[in-house]
């Protein structure tokens, strides 16, 4: 990850990719990364989400990028990025710790079940972003 030593300041450049310099030291992010982490903080303990669920919730069929920004969550565990699997209730992905195992047990922490990379009863602990 690239590192900031600028105030915090927007650039747009070509509107195709707006880029946000924070204080120095922090994380440099695009807005996008940005909306995906806020959306991250509204998953509830004990729920899971899918990748193309935010991408929805954000009005965006980019899932790809949703996932890489999900990725590369600096705030993570707090930032529950966790709580983020695939679309068919499987575990999918994990950059920290020691990566699928720790998802897992952060699940497991929070009253979801898992068995043999799925999720356990994934409609009902599924969290849609919908009112």
């Amino acid at each position: 990850m690239i590192l900031a030593e600028t105030r915090l300041k927007q650039i747009s450049l070509n509107d195709a990719m707006t880029v946000s310099f924070e204080q120095k030291g922090e994380i440099v992010a695009t807005l996008f990364q940005h909306a995906v982490w806020k959306a991250l903080e509204q998953i509830p303990s004990g729920k899971v989400t899918s990748y193309a669920a935010i991408a929805r919730y954000l009005e965006t069929g980019a899932v790809r990028a949703v996932g890489s920004a999900v990725g590369k969550n600096p705030n993570a565990p707090q930032v529950p990025c966790h709580r983020v699997v695939r679309s068919d209730g499987t575990i999918g992905n994990y950059s920290g710790g020691e990566g699928v195992a720790t998802k897992i047990r952060l699940l497991s922490q929070e009253g979801v079940e898992t068995s043999e990379g799925r999720i356990v009863d994934f409609d009902t602990v599924f969290w849609d972003f919908t009112p």
